[in-house]
């Protein structure tokens, strides 16, 4: 699993992708488990960020997580397909 940051999107560093989350929530370990698969599969660099350490991103996105960025534009909102990653990263 990539480390949880307090960070927001933009200053994600060197992760491609950045996937919003929240402790609990069902479709976030989904999305999790897709997004270390497709990025171990493609060599990419990925971070989870928890919506609820940020007051920010907890009030843009209350409870609409999970939400996936690639290279830093949003990129799916809950539900993550794992062959529409894969063809984003390539």
């Amino acid at each position: 699993m990539a480390p949880v940051a307090e960070t927001t999107p933009e200053i994600a560093g060197s992760a491609r992708v950045v996937v919003i989350t929240r402790d609990g929530c069902h479709l976030c370990t989904e999305a999790l488990s897709i997004v270390e698969t497709v990025c171990a599969e493609a060599g990419v660099e990925w971070l989870a960020v928890d919506v609820d350490a940020d007051p920010g991103l907890r009030t843009t996105y209350t409870d609409h997580v999970p939400v996936t960025f690639v290279d830093g534009r949003e990129f799916s909102v809950w539900v993550l397909d794992a062959d529409r990653l894969r063809s984003a990263l390539t």
